[in-house]
């Protein structure tokens, strides 16, 4: 009997979570890119992280290398491993030209963007 009542509040816990996350509104236009933005950002911290392990590895290998061989000691050769990767600063990315607001707007896209007019005759004035 005991046992039954832990499951009831799992059940129960987990059906008011499910409740609360269908009221939730959809994320916005801005709340996307700022989400994607950190992943991005998390993703290059990772990156980071793994570069800088990667080089204390080396020079902690650097270092027992060193040691073995000042105490006359024989020690296999390293084992070739991958180059330290340095992911560089970070960039944040850059949304797609459409969401940009970039592209040519319709109105222009339409035609061609030149004319047989001179430049007096778009501006106004005579020509000289």
């Amino acid at each position: 009997m005991s046992g039954s009542l832990p499951r009831l509040g799992t059940a129960l816990a987990t059906t008011c979570c499910i409740a609360a996350m269908a009221a939730l509104p959809p994320l916005d236009d801005a709340a996307k890119t700022k989400a994607a933005e950190a992943a991005v950002r998390t993703a290059w911290s990772d990156k980071v992280a793994a570069y800088q392990l990667c080089k204390s590895q080396d020079a902690v290998a650097a270092q027992y290398f060193a040691r073995m061989k000042q105490a006359g000691k024989q020690v296999a050769p390293p084992v070739a491993t991958t180059e330290c990767a340095d992911p560089g600063p970070f960039a944040a990315p850059t949304p797609p030209l459409e969401a940009a607001g970039a592209h040519s707007p319709p109105a222009t896209a339409s035609g061609p963007p030149n004319s047989k007019a001179t430049e007096a005759e778009l501006k106004g004035g005579v020509k000289n």
